[in-house]
């Protein structure tokens, strides 16, 4: 069946009902565990609206004995989304020249969320994988952000046993609240977004961008 991009107009064509929830952030919630990897002076990469870190620590609960969340991004200003989405369009087009615009924007957008329906810049996605209780980062069978290959694919069966297992556990807790994933990365999970409202037959969305 056909990957759904976050770049197909059927995503963009779904309205935002913007319910006007705040942000909260995710270093002041006990239950919850960030990683400074992607740390910015603001603080954006430990925020999330107060629905999905609501969701999160519920997932936590949910996760098997000895096994923690670990976030590693959330919000993302308007401005790094279009960053982030225009450098990797620059890597296919050096990767792939001759291509036109279109093809590098819809294969940009298979990784890259196109900045105005990128769930990041509404607060309601988070990029985030396991730990043990001790803080050790358990091995799901990429880093977090690795495109490098199609093993980052939620579904790849090109994993160990043991990331395998670790990913379904982590899709388990995170779909029993209510998240929805992106198939094509295994650490992105989003509420209350476009493509989330997409997915789950919605309608609308519940959170828009939050900056332009």
């Amino acid at each position: 069946m056909r990957q759904v991009l976050l770049a197909d107009p059927e995503i963009a064509r779904i309205p935002v009902q913007e319910c006007g929830e705040p942000l909260v952030d995710l270093r002041e919630v006990q239950a919850l565990r960030v990683d400074p990897r992607l740390a910015d002076a603001d603080g954006n990469y430990a925020r999330l609206r107060l629905g999905v870190a609501d969701r999160l620590v519920t997932a936590q609960a949910l996760l098997p004995p000895g096994l923690r969340l670990l976030v590693v991004e959330g919000y993302r200003p308007m401005s790094l989304q279009r960053r982030y989405f225009e450098a990797h369009k620059d890597r296919l087009r050096a990767e792939h020249p001759g291509r036109d615009e279109a093809w590098f924007h819809r294969q940009a957008s298979r990784y890259i969320s196109p900045p105005d329906v990128a769930p990041h810049v509404a607060g309601a996605a988070v990029d985030l994988t396991m730990s043990t209780v001790d803080g050790v980062e358990l091995d799901l069978g990429t880093a977090v952000d690795d495109t490098n290959t199609d093993t980052c694919h939620t579904d790849s069966p090109r994993v160990t046993r043991e990331a395998r297992e670790y990913r379904n556990a982590l899709r388990a807790a995170l779909e029993a609240t209510g998240l929805v994933n992106y198939p094509s990365e295994w650490w992105h999970w989003s509420y209350g977004d476009r493509y989330w409202a997409y997915t789950t037959g919605a309608g609308t969305a519940s959170y828009g961008p939050l900056d332009r």
